[in-house]
């Protein structure tokens, strides 16, 4: 007898795009659909404060900083909505205001939920590491610390992990610094 998992279909960019809205959000890990939550207004403020800094960046590099959702399509089996994401100017000519993006950004920021986290730090990271991005930020607002990791061969090496009594520094971009405890300030 065939188990679920013989019997289950993958499904693909094409599937995703030709399904009904049903205002929910999906990514596809590896072939399965994964239902993203909504996230709270905690998860929100943070992703809106590391955002403003790297589009802030941005604005004087010439790079370019989005927020989700966004799909980028690593392949048709791998398909992510990063909370933030960020293209340095040398590579903005990837992006096409009218398709999808299917090209690694430089920097990824995936901000934690209790629902997301551990899919954040595993299978999401591993995925990042696949396709290359070569900066993965994990921002955890209830530990109130970013982690840096940079991109080494086909895996990522911690680099930081700042509190928000201190300054958080970018290794993609050198000259990108800014205060662990701006990320974390509620209105």
């Amino acid at each position: 007898m065939a188990s679920m998992q013989d019997v289950q279909t993958r499904v693909g960019y094409t599937d995703l795009v030709n399904m009904p809205d049903d205002g929910r959000r999906y990514e596809i890990h590896g072939g399965e659909l994964v239902v993203v939550p909504s996230p709270r207004l905690r998860h929100q403020v943070v992703v809106g404060t590391v955002f403003r800094i790297l589009d802030s960046h941005a604005r004087r590099t010439g790079g370019t900083a989005l927020v989700a959702p966004l799909d980028i399509v690593f392949d048709e089996f791998d398909v992510v909505q990063p909370d933030v994401l960020f293209f340095r100017a040398e590579r903005v000519h990837l992006l096409q205001p009218d398709a999808v993006t299917r090209h690694a950004p430089d920097i990824v920021v995936e901000v934690l939920s209790p629902s997301t986290a551990a899919t954040d730090r595993g299978r999401k990271m591993r995925l990042f590491a696949r396709y290359g991005v070569p900066e993965y930020w994990i921002v955890d607002p209830l530990a109130r610390q970013i982690e840096v990791h940079a991109l080494e061969g086909d895996a990522y090496r911690a680099t930081q992990v700042a509190s928000a009594d201190e300054t958080v520094q970018s290794v993609l971009l050198p000259d990108l610094t800014f205060e662990a405890a701006r990320v974390f300030e509620l209105p």
